[in-house]
């Protein structure tokens, strides 16, 4: 079983993750420009075609090689070594045997990527981290000032789409 402590490998992975999206529009290039060193950004923009899609990681990647941030593909199985999501204690455990580094439990709020979706709730959310024995990232609804209680609750980091956007003017 993997160890529930940070080891080499997990003391380097982001604490700070980006969610992309089509909703970010323009506000996708600020919010990469603001996200501290050493951050994550998971690139999932699914609805964009394909080769569009290509193109913007390309891009995303070179910000991301240059501002020396983390980049995984959304759904790929990189994604899911690095920061496996959890919804439920059964896919923390999933999480843990496939050798995840991370664990991303959501939503914790709600979020207005799937509205109306129930809220797991910041000690749900944190039952499901213990379940999945390794350091856990939050995600949903999730803010700076939110992040602070999630950290109480053992949360080692966070992850979000607007609690990082900066608004940008149309």
């Amino acid at each position: 079983m993997p160890s529930r402590h940070p080891n080499s490998r997990t003391a380097r992975a982001p604490t700070l993750w980006l969610m992309t999206d089509e909703r970010m529009g323009a506000a996708l290039w600020p919010a990469l420009a603001v996200l501290p060193r050493g951050s994550g950004v998971v690139f999932r923009h699914f609805a964009t075609g394909a080769a569009e899609r290509a193109a913007l990681f390309a891009r995303v990647a070179r910000i991301a090689r240059r501002r020396r941030l983390m980049l995984v593909e959304g759904g790929s199985a990189a994604q899911r070594r690095v920061l496996h999501p959890a919804h439920s204690v059964r896919e923390a455990i999933v999480a843990r045997r496939a050798g995840a580094t991370l664990v991303l439990v959501s939503p914790v709020y709600p979020t207005r990527t799937h509205p109306g979706a129930a809220a797991l709730g910041p000690l749900r959310a944190a039952a499901i981290a213990r379940a999945a024995g390794l350091p856990a990232i939050a995600l949903g609804g999730m803010t700076r000032a939110r992040f602070k209680r999630m950290k109480a609750l053992g949360f080692v980091g966070w992850a979000a789409i607007d609690g990082l956007t900066p608004r940008v003017a149309p």
